[in-house]
């Protein structure tokens, strides 16, 4: 492990000067993994920001870049740092006007582009950002006859650069020597679920701080191999293929495109793993879809180790005897099931998996450890830097999200409200002081608006949003805890269910409105032979309602055992007529429900699923990836659903 340096450039400028044959970055391009070594990349490093600061990048001065994970994107934020720039990473699925307010904001005057598709989105926004001046490309297909004052290639950048570091050899590393620690290195937008995004300012030290904290938590080496497909403008992302890539000198392996991100995980590897709970969800969903297909046989034995799997494989995981027989039977499974399992999910090297942003269903989490992958839960947020609780190997659970690592410190408020104090806290909200005071008190509490609780082991367990935990109103379960996000969560696992909006506080009773997987029932549609034409018609098949409805009420008979939240089992629900999408405001770019929004927009359905309705007709706008708008109508169903008296535990 390579000692904290002080900044990202340094820690560059170390792996190269030490390990510079070694790869730090592969990329595949026409199915063919391209390897990229630390001097190769440190002389890229160094032309870019040569050829920057010739087109006017200041110190202090803010850079956009939007793209996928590319070895150019990640170059270009470090030569922006390596000038002392702020690079601000925006996410390339954002529609153009979700970009005015944080280059507006940030009063950015550069932008690397990857492709036409996110030049495209900054010249349609360039007359409402009349600073942005430069604007830097990447891939050349289709920009062959764009004349746009400001419009280069990144090869024009680096041919620029080159000569000017021939021309002045020493300026690179003199401009690296000038950076500190404790200046700003790179800014995070948040998702801007209740107005404008808030720009979350992180110095380098705070982030190579958090960085370290977990590579030491879990012995992270440069032997380790990352996939980096997520999205670089969210903070998970970034400290697992940029801060902790740096700190580490791991090889980053970013895959071609997103649809063939499956592919190229089964071809790297990779022995550590992050994913949000919907890309495990969304693994599973895709090996369920898989067994239902499969022969009687191979569907048999699949079923008959998979409950034996669920049976002993979490406490072996933990570290703990399951018997003799049980050790060869589960032997016989790995060779027979699990192996191969992990194998097709692209998985069979993960030394470490980590899930966080959502809470995971705790069938979902327990799967995966049952079938032999470390599968592990952490919390943190874009204002810690990530990493505030990790959970140690032997002690993952699916109800809480782990002890706190190195450095942290927690408490949790007379309000149940959980504050933390770590050496990873955001310098501030850029511009907003009033936001920056609320979240920092006096004391350098932060404020994580997350309601939870320390448990007897030392773990720390999430409930919900402190916003968002309410209490039921009237009716049997008056004054019931109700927690929407706990009770989204368990029906998530269902692989039937894709996204929940569940309403109850200060309601006699809870409802929800639900997505389904449209693969997954679709596929269960066509082995019962059920015809459908599209996504709207499937929804509203009695058969599928059916099917949810069994779904709702597993969950309610779980709740119903839960001593907190036995009241906020789901007493009604409908099926949404379209899959809610952040085109279209109803979730964030991290794909977080927009409740409130949600609640609005969806008015008529929220007031028929508690006026006691049987059906309501709804129309809805919604917005295509070209930018075209069109309308989805539909009258959609209202089922009521079996609830359970509460079973009180035993004494």
């Amino acid at each position: 492990m390579l000692a904290v340096q002080t900044t990202f450039p340094k820690l560059l400028l170390k792996h190269a000067a030490e390990r510079g044959a070694a790869p730090a970055m592969r990329e595949k391009e026409y199915g063919i993994w391209q390897n990229l070594s630390w001097s190769d990349l440190a002389l890229m490093v160094e032309h870019l920001a040569c050829g920057l600061h010739q087109a006017g990048l200041q110190r202090d001065e803010h850079m956009v870049v939007i793209g996928a994970n590319r070895p150019r994107l990640y170059a270009t934020m470090l030569a922006a740092q390596s000038l002392g720039a702020v690079p601000i990473p925006l996410y390339q699925d954002a529609a153009a006007l979700e970009c005015v307010f944080p280059i507006n904001n940030a009063e950015v005057r550069f932008a690397f582009a990857e492709d036409q598709e996110q030049v495209d989105k900054l010249l349609e926004i360039r007359e409402k950002c009349p600073q942005l001046a430069h604007i830097f490309f990447d891939d050349p297909r289709g920009l062959r006859k764009y004349d746009e004052p400001g419009l280069a290639s990144l090869e024009e950048l680096l041919a620029a650069g080159k000569a000017f570091a021939n021309l002045h050899p020493d300026f690179f590393k003199a401009q690296v020597e000038q950076t500190k620690p404790n200046d700003v290195s790179s800014m995070f937008f948040t998702s801007g679920t209740t107005g404008n995004p808030k720009g979350v300012v992180h110095t380098h030290d705070t982030l190579i701080n958090r960085a370290q904290a977990g590579a030491e938590f879990d012995r992270l080496t440069s032997a380790e191999e990352v996939l980096a497909y997520l999205p670089p403008a969210w903070v998970g992302q970034n400290i697992f293929s940029y801060a902790q890539w740096l700190v580490c000198g791991y090889v980053v392996n970013c895959p071609e495109s997103a649809s063939t991100v499956t592919i190229d995980l089964k071809e790297i590897g990779p022995t550590y793993y992050f994913a949000p709970p919907r890309v495990f969800e969304g693994l599973l969903t895709s090996v369920m879809i898989r067994m239902e297909d499969a022969g009687t046989v191979k569907r048999k034995l699949f079923h008959y180790f998979m409950d034996l799997a669920k049976r002993v494989g979490p406490t072996r995981m933990d570290g703990k005897s399951i018997g003799f027989g049980n050790t060869v039977l589960y032997a016989l499974g790995n060779a027979l099931i699990y192996g191969p399992l992990r194998n097709n999910l692209g998985m069979s090297r993960v030394r470490v998996a980590y899930t966080a942003g959502e809470a995971i269903g705790p069938d979902l989490f327990s799967f995966y450890r049952s079938i032999g992958i470390n599968l592990k839960q952490l919390y943190g947020s874009t204002e810690t830097a990530v990493f505030v609780c990790l959970q140690p190997d032997h002690e993952a659970r699916a109800d809480t999200v782990g002890i706190p690592c190195k450095g942290v410190e927690i408490k949790v408020s007379a309000d149940g409200e959980i504050l933390v104090k770590s050496p990873g806290l955001l310098k501030e909200y850029y511009k907003n002081p009033a936001a920056t005071a609320e979240v920092l008190d006096a004391s350098g509490w932060y404020h994580t608006s997350d309601a939870g609780f320390i448990d007897a082991h030392g773990h720390l367990k999430i409930i919900d949003r402190v916003k968002d935990v309410g209490r039921i109103k009237g009716g049997a379960n008056d004054g019931a805890m109700f927690a929407p996000k706990y009770v989204e969560n368990k029906l998530k696992f269902f692989p039937q269910i894709k996204e929940v909006v569940a309403y109850g506080d200060q309601r006699e009773q809870v409802c929800v409105m639900i997505n389904i997987d449209f693969d997954a029932v679709g596929n269960w549609a066509e082995r019962r032979n059920l015809p459908y034409a599209g996504y709207t018609d499937l929804a509203q098949k009695p058969e599928v309602y059916q099917l949810i409805q069994e779904c709702v009420e597993k969950v309610n008979a779980d709740l119903s055992v839960d001593e907190l939240l036995a009241g906020s089992q789901v007493s009604r629900f409908l099926v949404l007529h379209k899959e809610l999408d952040a085109d279209d405001g109803e979730l964030t770019r991290t794909n977080k429900v927009r409740r409130g929004f949600i609640a609005e927009k969806y008015l008529p359905l929220v007031e028929a699923l508690y006026g006691g309705k049987k059906e309501q007709f709804i129309e809805t706008v919604v917005k295509f990836e070209d930018g075209r708008t069109g309308s989805v109508s539909a009258t959609l169903k209202i089922s009521d659903t079996k609830t359970f008296a509460p079973v009180k535990a035993a004494a």
